[in-house]
């Protein structure tokens, strides 16, 4: 069968929620992927932040198949060995006191927002306690974490959303000042917005919003789903920032590919849960466990924060040297191996050529170009991308200019 076929076939049986690139990819080596006509395309996207350890990592496949032939899944009335080491782990790296394991970062935004309303519940017997949140942000797709996504075109159709959930201004912290009250349970955002376009926090709001959690017992909840796991040079990007948050929720690079979450929390925070208040069937089952166990394992024995300390200011300095030549790039925004390049017009025919040139990127909003890289690429991987994208971008203006 042929990949027109193929497409044909899956159009016609999978559920029409994602508008697709004529793209069937079949195989991963290190920063590349091939497709099923085998053509070779550096992945400057990795699954959307999620291969962090490139494809086809034997230590990494290894830990799986070894698992698959022991264990795959108990349920959570028993303990397994994998889950047991995984949860060491994820707390060492994180300095959390306990962390559950969930098998999406949706689920662990969803676990994140019962804690912290398990918690106010339990100060004073009350529910209906608020939240705030950010304008921009993105926290997933099902009705409790799109409830705290500050874009309402995601929402408009699946309303009403859970009740009590405010929007403040990323960096504007007299706008979270005045959300505040005595029903504010959380306040949500993530260190580095990533489906918004790429916004860093700045160090004083960051700050400046603990002071106020800490200030008010209100409970800070860091997503970092898509910037923690390395992305910004540390294992998580609150640790950048020197702001210690009281739930952490992690997904993408935390299985590097398997289907793989977690939130987690300090031990006052995590003491409110109690038997019964949470669960999942699959959550923390042998198998991701083993695949997060064996991720924190290889960051350390392979460098890879050191890695991607070593090629951040390189990678911006090229893309600097790349923006000053184009009047239609805005500016660069990010944190470490998390770029966002913003242009003055829609990107989207420049992501479609440069897969034409053998180059995988994507977008963050209709006018952002998002380079998530696995965090294994060397310089030489970067240059690469340059020639590719600058080629790519040369091909659209040259299109245009002749209609």
């Amino acid at each position: 069968m042929n990949k027109e076929n193929y497409i044909l076939e899956a159009e016609n049986s999978l559920l029409k929620t994602y508008k697709r690139y004529e793209i069937i990819l079949d195989k991963g080596d290190g920063v590349y992927l091939y497709d099923t006509d085998g053509k070779q395309y550096l992945d400057f996207a990795s699954g959307i932040a999620v291969f962090a350890l490139g494809y086809n990592n034997q230590e990494y496949n290894h830990a799986l198949k070894n698992q698959v032939d022991k264990l795959l899944h108990t349920s959570n009335y028993y303990y397994n060995l994998p889950a047991i080491e995984a949860a060491k782990k994820f707390t060492k790296a994180s300095g959390m006191d306990r962390v559950f394991f969930t098998n999406s970062g949706t689920e662990a935004i969803e676990g994140a927002i019962k804690l912290a309303k398990k918690y106010a519940y339990n100060k004073d017997g009350s529910a209906g306690h608020e939240i705030i949140s950010m304008n921009n942000s993105f926290h997933g797709r099902s009705l409790g974490a799109l409830s705290v996504t500050g874009n309402p075109e995601y929402q408009k159709a699946f309303k009403p959303m859970i009740e009590g959930v405010k929007f403040a201004e990323m960096n504007d912290l007299e706008s979270v000042k005045s959300l505040v009250c005595e029903k504010t349970c959380a306040i949500i955002l993530e260190p580095v917005q990533g489906e918004g376009g790429i916004y860093p926090a700045d160090k004083e709001f960051l700050q400046g919003v603990k002071s106020i959690c800490d200030e008010n017992d209100i409970l800070l909840i860091f997503d970092e789903i898509q910037c923690g796991m390395g992305r910004t040079g540390s294992m998580f990007a609150y640790q950048d920032y020197g702001v210690m948050p009281d739930i952490l929720t992690s997904a993408k690079a935390l299985g590097c590919g398997v289907p793989v979450g977690a939130f987690a929390a300090n031990e006052k925070t995590a003491s409110a849960m109690v038997p019964g208040d949470h669960g999942t069937t699959y959550g923390g089952n042998p198998f991701v466990c083993a695949a997060v166990s064996k991720v924190f394992d290889l960051f350390e024995s392979d460098k890879i924060l050191e890695n991607v300390s070593e090629i951040t200011p390189y990678l911006e300095n090229e893309l600097d040297k790349l923006i000053e030549q184009y009047d239609l790039i805005e500016t660069r925004r990010g944190k470490g191996l998390m770029q966002g390049i913003v242009f003055s017009v829609p990107v989207g025919d420049i992501v479609l050529e440069a897969q034409k040139q053998g180059l995988i990127i994507i977008t963050a909003g209709k006018n952002v170009i998002r380079l998530v890289p696995p965090l294994v690429i060397t310089k030489q991987h970067v240059d690469e991308m340059i020639v590719k994208f600058k080629s790519s971008i040369d091909s659209v203006v040259n299109t245009n200019n002749k209609h």
